[in-house]
């Protein structure tokens, strides 16, 4: 397949995607370039090439499950937890009917250009049956997706006698990195030391770590530190993500200050989620009420890497989502005052490349020569008009083959003035 007249994300003119079997063979600006395998040709017309959009933080065992048994009228966090536990005694799902759920959260996003996916997993059953049956979606969605099972548990790793067994089951079912909630813990002590094995584990079995981190206004809640610190001490920083850190808005600067000096030495990795934190957050105060987002735009500016992800599909957390990152995009920029020119030419950052290093996929992921053919066409011709436009995917390429297609929208305006 050749891709001919594409404007690479970041870089002038056009372009031409030599693709065979399954690969990037030459990215070049040879006009006389011409397909080198089955003759396939595709002029994308200046529309822009990425990579695939990396979606670093869902909950597929939780997809579409919003209002049962009850809708969450707080949209408070705690009262999202307190109805997936009602939930669980109450409904009755067999390990298919979470999968079907999982796959259909799972199609939006595909049609959306997303290729990889982090998903987490509640360990907190004693069942395991979310795990199990994430487990054989990652295996049967395997051709189109990589996806990557986090052990989350979800009540607190102390909160229950067996929950660090669940949690070490659950690594050696093939959950490939370790959750935790320290914050939901039912003392700091036990946030602390729920934080200790999860790095602790991660060393023993050879995962990644993503924490559930601060996901509170509670400016005392600074398990943060504890991570990055012991990451640190640990030297594998690049192996952690804090998700949320939402409590980080409301750190006093003087003490974000001395954090920071942590979090570069250590190199870990931020997910933020902007829709979910900004319906999540600022629940229980008066006017004015914080908005929740953690500090995107220091740690961004700061070198640290951060991305963007979606947390939900109409769950108890966050009633609404279709699996469109371009839309976290844009709500993040304006709520992370991140809409100068300079954050919104290089915002795609975050949800490309800044979460391929937060999933540590980065070796064979971008559109390079010698790479896999992993890669989206979108519907515009710059950064900014992208961002701005809220440009769909037009192609979405796995090795090398079209996996999605979509012909973009046609307006026809009877208003004589603008013909």
């Amino acid at each position: 397949m050749l891709l001919k007249n594409a404007k690479l994300y970041g870089q002038e003119g056009q372009w031409y995607i030599d693709i065979k079997e399954g690969r990037i063979h030459a990215i070049t600006q040879d006009t006389n370039t011409s397909a080198s395998d089955d003759g396939h040709t595709v002029d994308l017309n200046g529309k822009m090439v990425l990579p695939p959009y990396v979606e670093p933080h869902i909950h597929l065992d939780y997809a579409l499950t919003a209002g049962t048994p009850r809708w969450n009228k707080s949209g408070s966090v705690f009262e999202g937890i307190e109805i997936w536990s009602e939930r669980k005694q109450i409904v009755q799902e067999t390990k298919e009917d979470i999968k079907q759920r999982a796959l259909r959260a799972l199609q939006m996003q595909i049609k959306h250009g997303i290729q990889h996916v982090r998903t987490h997993a509640d360990v907190s059953d004693p069942t395991l049956k979310g795990l199990e049956a994430l487990l054989e979606v990652k295996e049967e969605i395997k051709p189109w997706v990589d996806l990557q099972i986090v052990a989350l548990p979800q009540e607190g790793l102390y909160t229950k006698p067996d929950g660090e067994d669940l949690l070490v089951k659950a690594l050696e079912m093939g959950a490939d990195v370790v959750g935790g909630i320290p914050h939901y813990e039912l003392t700091r002590e036990d946030g602390v030391r729920s934080v200790f094995k999860a790095l602790e584990l991660a060393e023993k079995y050879d995962k990644l770590v993503d924490i559930h981190c601060d996901e509170i206004d509670d400016d005392q809640s600074r398990y943060l530190e504890v991570l990055a610190g012991e990451a640190l001490k640990m030297g594998i920083g690049h192996r952690v993500t804090a998700s949320h850190t939402t409590a980080m808005a409301s750190y006093s600067n003087a003490y974000t200050y001395k954090l920071f000096q942590t979090l570069r030495k250590a190199g870990i990795h931020f997910v933020a989620l902007p829709k979910a934190n900004l319906h999540l957050q600022g629940r229980f105060d008066n006017h004015p009420v914080r908005r929740g987002l953690t500090r995107v735009k220091e740690l961004s500016d700061a070198g640290i890497n951060v991305c963007f992800g979606l947390d939900s599909i109409v769950d108890p957390w966050y009633p609404l989502g279709d699996g469109n990152l371009m839309h976290v995009v844009e709500i993040g920029l304006h709520a992370c005052h991140m809409t100068d020119h300079d954050h919104i030419v290089t915002a795609l950052e975050l949800i490309t490349t800044n979460g391929a290093k937060a999933l540590s996929i980065e070796k064979d992921y971008g559109v390079e020569e010698g790479n896999t053919a992993n890669l989206i066409v979108i519907d515009s011709d710059s950064e900014y008009e992208a961002v701005r436009t809220q440009a769909p995917v037009l192609y979405s390429i796995r090795n090398g083959e079209i996996m999605v297609e979509t012909k973009p929208a046609e307006t026809t305006m009877n208003v004589p003035f603008f013909k």
